[in-house]
């Protein structure tokens, strides 16, 4: 199945673009997905999971809902879902 990946920040860099079509198994999991893309970008190699699950400060939302919120890595994915991926953000102004 074809899903629309969207990277933002640094991500964006390492995987190439803003947006990307991925095929995965049709039984594929975020986690599935995750570790995928680990293997395939070398600049997202490591930022993505630890020790099977989220990397600490890092965001996934599945159609726009936070998968902390659903089932972590092991939320199910469909054909056509969308996967955006956002990097640890740290700065601001004091």
């Amino acid at each position: 199945m074809e899903l629309e990946l969207r990277f933002f920040a640094t991500f964006r860099e390492a995987a190439g673009g803003k947006t990307v079509a991925y095929e995965v198994d049709d039984d594929a999991t975020v986690g599935d997905v995750l570790a995928a893309l680990e293997a395939d970008y070398e600049g997202l190699a490591g930022n993505l999971l630890v020790d099977g699950d989220l990397a600490p400060q890092i965001n996934v939302l599945k159609n726009g809902r936070e998968v902390l919120h659903i089932d972590g890595v092991d939320t199910d994915l469909a054909a056509g879902d969308t996967l955006s991926v956002f990097p640890p953000v740290a700065g601001g102004h004091v």
